[in-house]
């Protein structure tokens, strides 16, 4: 299990974090060179470069996503006029994308980062700007709200890209759309001109989710230890009736992808933050606060349980937890993860995901009083990030495209580059995993340098001073 670094700070990681954004400028602008807006969108590396792999379009938000991030943190403006023209030129399909659950990882990582830039006060605040990224954002909370299926119960849940029968585990991640369309003051609009709240269907979303692919030691199955995820639920779309666990990415039902492992992680933990932001009355007709927060806080603490226990020592796991080769490994969870073993890979990008989770969590509870566990989960965030901004996962050989090795996309499909002489992929990249690591660079180098905390949600509520407290403290250098 993971050996969690409890004298680590995040001013301590600024010199990694610097060279990885060193790093990152020209991956930013060697990509963009060799995949034009006309071209399909990079996914992952072949041999160092970005290729595209069609399923769906759920990656170009990361790509000029990364470009304004890349300004955020370092003020390079070209990066900053890069990625607001890729915006406006290219990302507006995306917004009324009817056909994926994925927007909260396009328009959030792209419109999104424009408006909260404009609101820190980083980019001159712009009348006409402003509305055109707003109109974005309230379209693809309400769009992505808009796959929508019923569960027997009255509930309900978006669903993914393969069809009305399918929950992914991916998409609580997704729903940070939801959650500033909703900010925004904005509804989906129904049949006879009903008014459906984005807020209620996220936590409708949010709860099914918890219910169905988050597992609790409960006994559901023969499989159901603390924390495991199921990548997908699968319901009976003629009454709404739950029927099974199934998985596209992962070994089995009954095994945890770990890339859908780290989703939750870091989606529930973030949804915990929005709601922090809510008045109480805008939660009472789903259960009131205590409820709401509750079942996010439960979700949020298994799932990084799960990982904390199912991680080798240094934090950066392998792909699945079930994954068959692992029993040739040895004692794989007592050392740290080799992505060049000849059984298994690794996927860096569920750890560069997982670990912005372990840091929100950390951060929540110990906003809320609950010091001791809120450290823990701190400390683990900074240990996974320390590993990954420093070999043999930050790339910094400028032929190669990626900037975090050893991520995978999809094992069982074989779409994975195995390099010649090796037996699984390794030393390739993937968009969300590359852009994921530099939102963790960010968020951590924002709470090193006490600059404002990284978020899209906004300051928590008056009554929720111990969160605000908490997140001033880190700025100090505390570690908890």
């Amino acid at each position: 299990m993971m050996r969690i670094d409890q004298d680590l700070t995040p001013a301590a990681l600024l010199p990694k974090i610097d060279r990885l954004w060193e790093a990152s400028a020209q991956k930013i602008d060697s990509i963009e060179r060799s995949c034009p807006p006309d071209l399909a969108s990079p996914v992952f590396t072949v041999a160092g470069r970005y290729t595209a792999r069609g399923w769906t379009e759920w990656t170009q938000g990361f790509q000029y996503g990364s470009a304004l991030l890349q300004f955020d943190a370092t003020g390079d403006r070209r990066f900053l006029d890069s990625g607001r023209e890729r915006t406006v030129a290219v990302m507006a399909s995306h917004v009324s994308h009817i056909g994926v659950h994925d927007h909260g990882f396009n328009n959030v990582s792209t419109y999104g980062n424009l408006w909260r830039l404009m609101n820190e006060g980083r980019i001159p605040a712009d009348r006409a700007e402003r509305d055109f990224y707003e109109l974005a954002l309230k379209l693809t909370g309400a769009v992505q709200a808009a796959r929508w299926r019923d569960t027997s119960d009255g509930t309900g849940y978006i669903y993914s890209f393969n069809g009305p029968q399918s929950l992914f585990v991916d998409t609580i991640r997704s729903c940070r759309a939801l959650a500033v369309s909703h900010l925004l003051g904005h509804v989906l609009m129904g049949e006879r001109d009903e008014r459906i709240s984005l807020l209620g269907r996220l936590v409708e979303h949010a709860a099914n989710t918890a219910r169905w692919n988050v597992y609790y030691g409960e006994g559901r199955d023969s499989y159901d230890l603390w924390g495991r995820t199921a990548h997908e639920s699968i319901f009976n779309v003629n009454d709404g009736s739950y029927r099974c666990p199934s998985t596209q990415q992962g070994y089995s039902p009954f095994s945890t992808w770990t890339r859908g492992l780290a989703w939750a992680m870091l989606g529930f933990p973030e949804q915990l933050e929005f709601v922090a932001t809510l008045p109480d009355e805008e939660l009472s007709p789903y259960g009131g606060r205590a409820e709401v927060e509750a079942m996010l806080l439960r979700a949020a603490t298994a799932t990084c349980d799960f990982y904390l226990s199912h991680t080798p020592t240094d934090g950066v796991p392998y792909w699945d937890t079930g994954a068959p080769g692992l029993t040739r490994l040895g004692d794989y969870l007592d050392r740290p993860a080799d992505p060049y073993n000849a059984h298994e890979p690794v996927d860096s990008s569920a750890a560069a995901i997982g670990a912005q989770g372990l840091l929100r969590l950390g951060r929540y509870l110990s906003g809320n009083g609950r010091t001791e566990e809120g450290r823990r989960y701190w400390q683990a965030g900074l240990t996974v990030a320390g590993t990954l901004f420093d070999e043999p996962y930050l790339s910094t050989d400028p032929t190669h495209q990626g900037l975090i090795l050893h991520s995978v996309y999809h094992r069982p499909n074989g779409w994975d580059h195995v390099p010649a002489g090796q037996r699984v992929p390794n030393g390739e990249s993937s968009m969300w995993g590359d852009y994921h690591a530099r939102e963790l660079a960010l968020y951590l180098s924002r709470v090193a340098r006490d600059e404002p905390y990284y978020t899209f949600f906004g300051p928590p509520r008056d009554n929720a001073a111990p969160v605000a407290s908490a997140v001033a403290a880190v700025g100090n250098g505390a570690t908890a």
